[in-house]
């Protein structure tokens, strides 16, 4: 029966209501409690799927009971030996480091809540990089809680992957000349290690859960054997409140990713203190993940606290247990053995009485939470990867700082306590049980402890590992490369220009990308990214002639069947229409722009989206993209801040190239005509996909139709080719007439470079010579002038070298006048390597709704506001002073 078919009176369903209750309080007679609540989740659960509105949230206990816990196939007495010199090593990285060096930082309290749960995974569930032959085998995606690195880095020198010198070189990556460990998984830092970056905190769980789509689309599209990788993510209970964390996790249940786990460690802390000391942060996940359409598997209790529940008493302890909020459950950690048996079990009946009277405080303090049990995280992860149709999330409470000592579990401060007194060294050495001395102690420095040679702990590590493929992480030094480069006729289709047609470059660059995916060679490998909007950069041919990627096809007849441009969706789309989320493009772009090494298969991924939104609005994850040394393209389309008519203050981007100046690996460019777009793009996918550089691209493109035109013969630069010119970053588009020497010159980019040649014809007529140079990038030339200089700082008995604006310019000290569609500060950044008098123009200030000429003269970068500029540093008069002079 579902709500649709019950009466509106609800006395005509009154005795059935009382039929569903007597069946209820039959099960619990006959059953008991925690079968009734399966019985009763399953039902709600299948209620849900007939679109009954049900609440979600069961008790507060493991959602596997204990009986059905699968077997444990390892060896716990060695891996709990394992665990102790993990945890050891760990802390001794960070205390060592701190000891020596005050404030340098680190982490000892997240990796100790988090072993077990990376433990259990590590010995029996990470798939490593396999070998097939000479062919590496790509096994799981692992995405580790970021602030635990330490214990990575721990497991890794058990291992034999990292040095004791290594770890004392922790948070040092300069002094120690390319043996230092990054403080957290940087594959910027360590190439051939990290695979993810995870922090700041919330990109993880957003990478992740793109991570897993690609993975499909790979197979779908034939580009890659996916079907056996799982994609694991770890995620802290605190960092659930970025926005990015729970960003896309409907995606994942929507497409079905049961290549996907996230596993949440739940110590009910975060930096500062709980997560949710009134409530509960579990709880309200599991609501959060069981609506999203996710698996949820909570792991509360170890095995000692569920025997205590089916014990005479136990009911009345798991209700008190109910009634606690976080911070009374955080509070339990610290509490001595006669309050804690007060709290648990004091004045609720003789029968709980009894079942506290009957524990030790040894017992009391062998009560692990569930995360610290490793049969209860194994059987949560088995459960996990044999569940097919939907994400899994692992809800694992823990204690931040366990097995630290007194001074570190469950305190506010936990977080941030990066030292040891030889005392808490000493009472951690007791609690792990390891061969320290206390003279080994003394002087605050603990020693690292790697496992015997021989031993059978460092046998049983390396035997786990090989049956499972491999070290991890462990990432391939150096990316594929695309099988051959795409023909010259997709970029050359441009040198002639538009004729007498008016052409955007925003639709341009989508002409351009429709040519790459029908290259016979590599088109099948360009991966067209784009959120909503796609009609407004031209994408409707891509959309029709390629599909848009949909695991499920089109279920649906769309309105536009039939017309020539329709909106297709299928099983083997090439575009990958992500909807509203610049975040989720700019995920999924990482995703395709790092498969060069997750699944040593080259592809090219262009995500087009509103210039506005990109820098401005994920900036972190494109830093994050460039710290996962990723390859592609960032098209900032409608880009500019006079441009885009009518749209106003949020809509209109004048910072996008500025921020860019920032990303090393970012090659940022701001072309003003088509061929110049094709030169750029064919630059890079030779740089990114030949030669194999780990950079990206960003390029704004404008919405602005004007005549393209030809490709020019001449660069202005003797001994450049236009092309050698436009990668580099400036060449001249319009010289002086004759011989006629320049009295200033305009350098422009983007639709300013269309305004400076009106303002160039302006001052000719004035009489004052002026060279128009387009800009393609104004961080080339940065970049390449602050190499200059520091080469030639460095290196003071060698001949100085000229930076390429300085050669290209030369050594007359003719005024320059720089202008752009960004603020001012970005032309700014090349006055100090120009050897004359220099002005910037730009569009400083907020954005505004009006038409593009009307904008451009509110702020003076239009042709007369250029002119005028122009006409004053040349020292020459102005013929039209009603305009008054910028400079």
């Amino acid at each position: 029966m579902t709500t649709a078919n019950l009466p509106h009176d609800p006395t005509d369903w009154q005795d059935e209501r009382e039929e569903w209750l007597d069946s209820v309080s039959g099960l619990v007679r006959t059953h008991g409690p925690r079968a009734a609540s399966r019985i009763l989740e399953e039902v709600s659960a299948h209620a849900g799927r007939l679109g009954v509105a049900t609440g979600r949230r069961t008790p507060y206990l493991n959602t596997i009971p204990t009986e059905q816990w699968a077997a444990y196939p390892g060896d716990l007495a060695l891996e709990q030996r394992i665990d102790a010199y993990l945890r050891w090593n760990a802390m001794a990285m960070v205390v060592r480091a701190n000891k020596q060096h005050s404030g340098l930082g680190g982490h000892l309290s997240t990796y100790a809540s988090t072993l077990t749960l990376w433990e259990v995974g590590f010995q029996h569930f990470f798939r490593g990089r396999g070998s097939a032959g000479d062919a590496v085998v790509p096994g799981d995606q692992v995405f580790f809680q970021g602030h635990a690195s330490p214990g990575i880095y721990a497991r890794a020198f058990l291992e034999g992957r990292l040095s004791a010198e290594q770890l004392d070189h922790f948070r040092r990556e300069v002094a120690g000349a390319g043996q230092g460990l990054p403080s957290y998984p940087h594959p910027r830092s360590m190439a051939g290690f990290w695979e993810f970056p995870t922090v700041s905190l919330g990109i993880g769980p957003l990478h992740a859960v793109y991570q897993a789509r690609f993975n499909r689309y790979l197979a779908a599209r034939g580009l890659a054997d996916t079907a056996a990788a799982r994609v694991w993510c770890f995620v802290g209970d605190g960092e659930i409140d970025e926005p990015e964390t729970l960003a896309a996790i409907r995606l994942a249940a929507r497409e079905h990713l049961d290549n996907l786990v996230f596993v949440v460690n739940g110590n009910l802390q975060r930096l500062d203190g709980p997560v949710r000391g009134n409530s509960r942060v579990l709880d309200e996940l599991e609501g959060i993940f069981a609506g999203a359409g996710w698996h949820v598997l909570k792991v509360l209790w170890g095995s000692r606290w569920t025997a205590l529940f089916d014990a005479p008493g136990g009911e009345a302890l798991l209700d008190r247990l109910e009634a606690m909020n976080d911070g009374d459950l955080q509070r339990l950690t610290i509490l001595e053995p006669a309050e804690l048996r007060e709290t648990l079990f004091g004045g609720g009946g003789a029968a709980l009485q009894a079942l506290g009277a009957s524990l030790t405080d040894a017992d009391l303090a062998g009560l692990r939470r569930g995360g610290h049990d490793p049969r209860a995280v194994y059987g949560a992860y088995a459960d996990a990867v044999a569940h097919r149709g939907e994400p899994t999330v692992v809800l694992a409470q823990t204690i931040k700082g366990f097995a630290l000592g007194p001074n570190f579990e469950g305190r506010n401060a936990t977080h941030q306590m990066k030292k040891m007194t030889p005392d808490q060294l000493r009472i951690f050495r007791d609690i792990l049980a390891v061969p320290v001395t206390d003279a080994e102690l003394a002087d605050g420095l603990p020693p690292y402890l790697p496992l015997p040679a021989g031993s059978p702990e460092l046998e049983y590590l390396h035997a786990r590992r090989r049956g499972l493929g491999g070290s991890l992480p462990r990432r391939p030094l150096t990316p594929a490369v695309l099988p051959t480069q795409p023909g010259e006729a997709a970029f050359t289709q441009f040198d002639a220009g538009s004729g007498k047609r008016t052409v955007s470059t925003t639709v341009a660059h989508t002409r351009l990308l429709h040519s790459l995916m029908r290259d016979p060679e590599i088109g099948r490998r360009i991966v067209p990214i784009v959120p909503d909007e796609g009609r407004t950069f031209g994408y409707e041919p891509l959309y029709s002639e390629f599909g848009i990627y949909a695991p499920d096809g089109q279920l649906y007849t769309p309105v536009d069947a039939g017309m020539p441009l329709s909106y297709r969706e299928s099983v083997d789309g090439q575009v990958l229409q992500e909807g509203i989320t610049e975040a989720g493009g700019l995920a999924e772009l990482t995703a395709a722009a790092t498969a060069g090494h997750t699944w040593d298969t080259a592809v090219v991924p262009f995500f087009t989206y509103y210039s506005m939104f990109g820098f401005q609005r994920v900036g972190d994850l494109i830093w994050a993209l460039a710290d996962a040394r990723g390859r592609g393209f960032l098209v900032g389309a409608t880009a500019g801040r006079t441009t885009l008519a009518g749209e106003g203050l949020q809509h209109t981007d004048g910072s996008s190239q500025l921020a860019a100046l920032a990303v090393p690996s970012c090659h940022a460019y701001d072309p003003a005509f088509a061929y110049e777009t094709a030169t750029i793009v064919r630059d890079g996918i030779r740089r990114m996909y030949d030669v194999g550089e780990e950079c990206f691209y960003y390029l704004t493109v404008y919405n602005e139709d004007y005549v393209q035109p030809a490709k020019p013969a001449d660069s202005g630069v003797p001994g450049v080719s236009v092309d050698e010119a436009i990668v580099a970053g400036l060449y001249r588009v319009a010289a002086t007439e004759g011989d006629q020497l320049p009295q200033v010159r305009l350098l422009a980019s983007g639709p300013a470079v269309r305004t400076a040649q009106q303002a160039a014809a302006d001052l000719a007529r004035d009489g004052i010579a002026a060279e128009v140079w387009s800009v393609t990038s104004w961080k080339a030339l940065r970049d390449d002038a602050l190499a200059t200089e520091r080469w030639s700082r460095e290196h003071p008995d060698e001949p100085a070298r000229v930076s390429y604006v300085r050669r290209v310019l030369g050594e007359l000290p003719v005024p320059v006048v720089a202008v752009s569609d960004y603020v001012s500060a970005l032309p700014d950044q090349l006055a100090r390597f120009i050897d004359a008098p220099f002005v910037s123009l730009g569009t400083d200030g907020y954005g505004l709704s009006d038409t593009r000429e009307e904008l451009r003269a509110h702020f003076g970068v239009d042709a007369d506001g250029i002119r005028a500029t122009a006409a004053g540093v040349a020292d020459r008069p102005t013929a039209r002073p009603e305009q008054g002079l910028v400079a």
